[in-house]
């Protein structure tokens, strides 16, 4: 059992390991600007899309503040968009409106070598590390094409002004997907539906500790060009603490393939989530019953009882479909989520010293970011020493900002 202090110092080595995790405002600011340059020149004079107001906006982990930098310092960063055109020529079926949008980004010097071939399933991608002399470009976009309905800007920003969860179904988009009647039906309302707004909405209102956090973060998020949230919310951390766990536990590319997936260990984390103000909390609760909103429901396409993770904005849509198909990525989640619980379990129950915390964490969740959070988490306390405000426990001996007997700044030179 973690005394109040050590649960503060955890909670502070915590925070730092999701502070770590986190790409650097450098990469956040050399992404927001490749895909911002992208969104004009779609919208650009002679464009075949301006009657459209074209518009890119982040979605997926990158709108809710849940990214993380990839195990492998040589792998790209994955930043999912949407390209939204409120409208469409109405003749054009999914494959035309996605072969004009392609079309648009090509007709430029600069994204015409950064676009693949339209092979993928619903997006386009720009690879920017292979085809870029820029060094901090280490990311690849997925821009998905969308349509929205008419007054579609007028519903989203009043969706984005308040907590309410009952207008989730009114921030639905309809997108390109070869396999949902790609080449035939030029009538929007039959292409396939998507909600990554709507998404985000439900998992910041989950996250949020007040109101008024919710607001300000839902506000923000919603931005074509948002700022980087530095402070993050409980959720957040943990989030991006399970998922570095998975990627380094699923690390081997022979398994990359059959890994949980984040949408799932996301959704089960928010669900899971009971407004705990610090993440070791956040963190405790959320391993110890994320696996009690999986539920047995039976499926009458393959006759028997599957396992099912719902999508919270769509009850009729199962997360973990693909585990019926593979159901070896049904066996890995629950292994990954026994794993984690022994392996914080470990750490939780260490009581040699920082040293061995340290080490505890740095198999599961890799040494190089595990020495950063601890070196930061030093520096903060070497701070507070210097400022008078680092103390001893006068019953526990333990080092904190709350000890009673005040530790003195150091005097070099003994001045």
């Amino acid at each position: 059992m973690l005394t109040l202090e050590q649960k503060k110092q955890f909670n502070d080595i915590l925070e730092e390991l999701g502070g770590a995790l986190d790409i650097s405002q450098t990469e956040y600011d050399a992404a927001v600007k490749s895909y911002n340059a992208v969104g004009q020149q779609l919208a650009k004079e002679n464009s075949i899309l301006r009657q459209y107001d074209p518009e890119i906006l982040p979605q997926g982990s990158f709108m809710i503040g849940t990214m993380i930098k990839p195990v492998n310092p040589n792998d790209d960063l994955d930043i999912d968009l949407v390209c939204q055109l409120n409208g469409k020529n109405l003749n054009w079926t999914q494959k035309e409106l996605k072969n004009k949008v392609g079309f648009q980004i090509a007709d430029n010097d600069i994204f015409k070598p950064l676009l693949e071939n339209p092979d993928g399933r619903r997006c386009w991608t720009m690879r920017y590390r292979e085809n870029s002399k820029n060094s901090e470009r280490k990311y690849h976009m997925d821009i998905l094409p969308c349509v929205t309905g008419a007054n579609y800007k007028e519903i989203f920003e009043k969706a984005f002004s308040n907590n309410d969860l009952e207008d989730l179904d009114s921030l639905a988009i309809r997108i390109t997907d070869k396999e949902s009647q790609y080449y035939d039906s030029s009538y929007q309302y039959l292409w396939l539906k998507s909600n990554p707004f709507g998404y985000a909405k439900w998992f910041f209102n989950r996250a949020s500790v007040s109101d008024i956090i919710s607001k300000s973060i839902l506000e923000a998020s919603i931005q074509a060009v948002p700022k980087m949230q530095k402070n993050k919310l409980p959720l957040q951390t943990v989030v991006q603490i399970l998922k570095r766990h998975r990627d380094l536990m699923f690390s081997d590319e022979s398994h990359s393939d059959d890994k949980p997936i984040s949408i799932i260990i996301t959704t089960l984390a928010a669900k899971a989530y009971n407004k705990e103000s610090n993440v070791i909390s956040a963190l405790s609760n959320i391993v110890a019953s994320m696996g009690n909103f999986i539920i047995d429901k039976y499926d009458e396409n393959v006759n028997r009882v599957i396992k099912w993770v719902g999508n919270p904005i769509n009850n009729e849509e199962n997360f973990a479909d693909k585990w019926v198909e593979y159901p070896k990525r049904q066996d890995n989640f629950f292994k990954w989520l026994e794993q984690v619980k022994k392996d914080l379990d470990v750490a939780f129950k260490q009581r040699g010293g920082l040293h061995l915390v340290q080490e505890s964490l740095e198999k599961p969740f890799g040494k190089a970011v595990v020495q950063k959070a601890f070196k930061n988490y030093g520096q903060k306390l070497l701070l507070d020493r210097e400022n008078g405000d680092l103390g001893i426990h006068k019953h526990t001996g333990e080092i904190s900002k709350s000890g009673k007997l005040i530790i003195q700044p150091h005097k070099f030179f003994g001045l």
